[in-house]
Parts: structure tokens; C-alpha cells; sequence
């Protein structure tokens, strides 16, 4: 069963009406374990949805629209030029404010994971950042560690020490083509070096893909979460 809402009549939090959900079971059936689906640049709430039927049944899946929307159609998370900068101000808003949101609904669940594809992944990998040991695991896929050596203040005031997030040691999937034509060589290298460093990393590298997710790399997933989500049999 699927239901998609804006939840403006489930609460008097502003912080959620800023986000469209799209939810995999109706409110009042919401129970399990929480997988928050972040989409990447240009999608929507909907572009990933497909994931929730294959995905454990102990699972419910929250798909969220990111705040930007672009006049070429769909929305973005951040703004992004040629080489992927931001406006690390804005970055940070974003952050919170899904951090927010995943705070308040967290509550009805008994635990919580991420799960975002390119752009996507930029924002959970900064939300595992933040509240390193607030996530069952997190699947990152086709996408970068925003900013790993944490340079910019903006940003480094929005994220936990990598000291922390080391100690804490969560666990993240990383599926990615060799060859995506979209995420710079330099990003995916930085990125590797951080999630080598600092989280308990399961890598997959795979071929004929591009910037996309294949049958391959949606099999690993199903059993990543099913591995990692409380629950399991």
C-alpha cells in the first residue's frame, strides 16, 4: 500500500510542512523500522520509490521531496554548479532541517536509517555526520561526502567531530559505477578517503550502471538493510 501526504494537519511543527512525504503505508500503520529516502538533483519524492517493495517488510519507507524546486522541473537539496560547490549557508539549513524532521518522527519508530542517491547522498552522509550514532545504517549511493575534511565553518558547525563520528563507527553501503560520468574523480576520492576513515564502510563498485541504481546493486541493498535493520527474523 503507498500514501503520499504533506503531514500539515499531523503537526503544528513548521519544520514539517517544509517537506512533501511520500509514505509506503498509511499513517495509524507506521511501525518498524524508519527508512528515510532522499532522492537526488532534479527528481522527487517519487523517483525512488520503487525501492519500498523490495525492501524488508519490517520496514516502513518515508520518501522525502527536497525543498528547492528548479525551473527545469523536479527539485535539488542544494544548488550545485559545474564542480558541485554550494552555498555552504544554505547547506546547513537544509541539514538541520531534515534532521528536524527525521527527529520529530523518529519517535514512532523503533529505529531509523538513511537511505539517498547522488545529491541524496551528500545529504545523508551529512545527517550521519551530524547525529552519528541516531542511524541504524545509511545506503549511499552514486553520490559524495559533502565537504570531508569539514573546511568550510558553516559546515563544520553542522557536523560532529570526525573524532565522534569515528567513534561511533556507522555503518554505510556505498554502491557507485566505476565510470558515473556525473560525480568528479576528485569528490569520489575525497569522499572514499572520509568513509574509509571514519564509518564502518561496505564498498561496491559496479559496471554498466552509470549515475543509476541497476538490479545488481538494488539486491546488495535489500540485503544490507536486511543485515543491519533491527529485527531481522
Amino acid at each position: 500500500m503507498t500514501a503520499q501526504s504533506t503531514p500539515r494537519a499531523e503537526s503544528a511543527s513548521r519544520l514539517r510542512d517544509e517537506f512533501t512525504v511520500r509514505w509506503s503505508r498509511p499513517e495509524g500503520e507506521r511501525t518498524g523500522h524508519l527508512l528515510v529516502v532522499l532522492h537526488g538533483y532534479g527528481a522527487d519524492e517519487n523517483d525512488l520509490f520503487s525501492l519500498c517493495r523490495e525492501v524488508p517488510e519490517r520496514i516502513t519507507v518515508a520518501s522525502l521531496r527536497a525543498p528547492l524546486g528548479l525551473p527545469t522541473g523536479g527539485y535539488a537539496w542544494f544548488p550545485l554548479t559545474e564542480g558541485l560547490d554550494t552555498d555552504p549557508a544554505l547547506l546547513r539549513r537544509v541539514i538541520e532541517a531534515t534532521h528536524a524532521w527525521v527527529d520529530e518522527v523518529r519517535e514512532e519508530f523503533e529505529s531509523v536509517s538513511l537511505l539517498g542517491f547522488s545529491q541524496g547522498m551528500a545529504v545523508a552522509t551529512s545527517l550521519l555526520r551530524r547525529d552519528p550514532a541516531g542511524f541504524a545504517c545509511t545506503v549511499a549511493l552514486s553520490g559524495f561526502v559533502v565537504d570531508p575534511q569539514a573546511q568550510v565553518p558553516q559546515l563544520a558547525g553542522a557536523f560532529r567531530p570526525d573524532g565522534e563520528v569515528a567513534a561511533a563507527k556507522p555503518k554505510v553501503f556505498w554502491g557507485r559505477d566505476q565510470d558515473d560520468p556525473v560525480i568528479p574523480e576528485e569528490l569520489v576520492a575525497q569522499s572514499h578517503a572520509w568513509l574509509n576513515e571514519n564509518v564502518d564502510l561496505m564498498k561496491i563498485v559496479y559496471t554498466g550502471t552509470g549515475h543509476g541504481i541497476g538490479p545488481q546493486e538494488i539486491g546488495h541493498i535489500v540485503e544490507y538493510l536486511d543485515q543491519f535493520v533491527p529485527g531481522r527474523g
